[in-house]
């Protein structure tokens, strides 16, 4: 299930980053064929040649009437090779003004390919070498003595050729450049993707199996009351003419069957709504101090039957802004955790120190203490780190966790430290 979950992740983060990537590099490869079509284009349309024609009589000394100007508008010598062929409406070839050492038929068969094909800007192959051409009409100027003139067509066309080989030899390597760097960033970016998809998937994957044990642990510890229940309710039907005043002992250990039950439920049903996205904490200033004495005033009997011995160093009047129910109950957990697990005419050290950024709450019991490996299990959901003592304790190992819980939406910290044979300390974190 998780592998099919990673690979959609997978598949989808490949997806959108390919078509990004084609797209951007689509974007480059037709803005550079176009700015290089564009100059091809200018250059073709700047070779074009105007004949001038004068007439008149009254004429400059140095000009003859009825004569001609030619002007023509050559390529730079530094640029693409080019020539211009010259024709008539029957494309037969009346002069050919190039620099280039080709031989007739070449130029024979330029003419005619392009003659057999007037689109503008189309490209014919030539002695090895990729040639654009634009086939223009001629037109000539004539000026008047009398300062009138017109312009009129003539019965002839230029074909001017531009030697397109490097651009097309650039567009090529800038899609083969392009081809090459996709595939490498898509190897890249699968492996990159690959690696947080599985960053992604490793927290679900726990948080699956911890729901997955989660639900086998509170079946197993429901188990234990409903085998109680049953056992004793068979032991009634077993003496039915028996007063419930004779048979008052199967009833005790019903109820003590159906407290235990009553007493999970409810410690479920606190750490669900606790979890739930929805719960809301309030935010309003109390005083902790007086929070943590009232805690230990409802726990004194439990801890004087213990015979457990209990020193506190509380500041007075320490004022923190949150949910003060919520706080009094993480303070209720971790004490009600301490004389639980504390040793006959043990020892409790309670302790409230304030920062200016933070209120820290300490509690330390005597006692056997954690093991070093069993402290990142302290706070799991039915974790009790002394199954030997299971049970002895009651309890089902959940109120640390919902004490964790608490302590996390109200923006704090829990922490243990324990050293075996000697002590465990619980620490409780909140911001002023």
């Amino acid at each position: 299930m998780f592998t099919k979950l990673r690979n959609k992740f997978l598949i989808l983060n490949m997806s959108i980053t390919s078509i990004v990537m084609i797209a951007a590099f689509a974007i480059i490869y037709f803005i550079t064929y176009s700015n290089i079509h564009s100059e091809i284009k200018r250059k073709l349309s700047s070779g074009s040649q105007m004949q001038i024609t004068i007439e008149g009589t009254d004429l400059p000394e140095n000009t003859q009437k009825g004569g001609t100007i030619s002007s023509v508008q050559n390529f730079s010598t530094d640029g693409p090779l080019s020539f211009s062929i010259e024709v008539d409406a029957d494309g037969k070839i009346l002069k050919v003004d190039s620099f280039i050492d080709m031989p007739d038929e070449a130029y024979s068969k330029a003419a005619a390919t392009a003659w057999s094909n007037k689109k503008n800007n189309s490209a014919i192959t030539l002695e090895g070498k990729q040639w654009q051409y634009a086939v223009t009409r001629m037109s000539k100027h004539v000026i008047l003595s009398n300062g009138q003139q017109y312009t009129a067509d003539e019965n002839k066309y230029q074909i001017l050729f531009l030697d397109v080989t490097e651009s097309d030899k650039t567009l090529f390597q800038l899609l083969t450049t392009l081809l090459f760097v996709g595939l490498i960033m898509l190897f890249v970016i699968f492996l990159i993707s690959l690696y947080f998809a599985n960053r992604a998937i490793k927290p679900i994957a726990e948080t699956w199996e911890k729901q997955k044990q989660f639900v086998a642990d509170a079946s197993h510890e429901l188990k234990t009351p409903l085998s109680i229940i049953n056992a004793n309710y068979d032991a009634l039907l077993a003496n039915q003419e028996e007063t419930i005043k004779s048979q008052i002992k199967w009833l005790g250990y019903i109820k003590i069957g159906t407290d235990r039950m009553a007493t999970l439920i409810n410690d479920l049903l606190s750490l669900a709504r606790i979890e739930d996205v929805n719960f809301e904490t309030r935010k309003m200033p109390f005083n902790m101090s007086n929070v943590i004495h009232d805690v230990m005033l409802s726990m004194e009997a439990a801890r004087i039957e213990k015979r457990i011995n209990l020193s506190h160093s509380v500041v007075p009047d320490v004022i923190v802004k949150g949910d003060s129910e919520r706080v009094k109950q993480v303070v209720t957990i971790l004490f009600d955790n301490a004389i639980k697990y504390t040793n006959d005419n043990g020892q409790i050290e309670i302790s409230l120190r304030k920062s200016k950024r933070h209120v820290k709450y300490h509690i330390t019991n005597s006692g056997k203490g954690i093991a070093k490996q069993d402290l990142p299990k302290v706070f799991d959901r039915f974790y009790r780190a002394d199954p030997s003592r299971t049970h002895e304790i009651v309890g089902y190992g959940l109120g640390l966790s919902i004490a964790k819980t608490i302590a996390d939406r109200l923006g704090g910290e829990i922490h243990v430290t324990s050293v075996e044979n000697d002590c465990t300390t619980f620490t409780f974190t909140l911001g002023v």
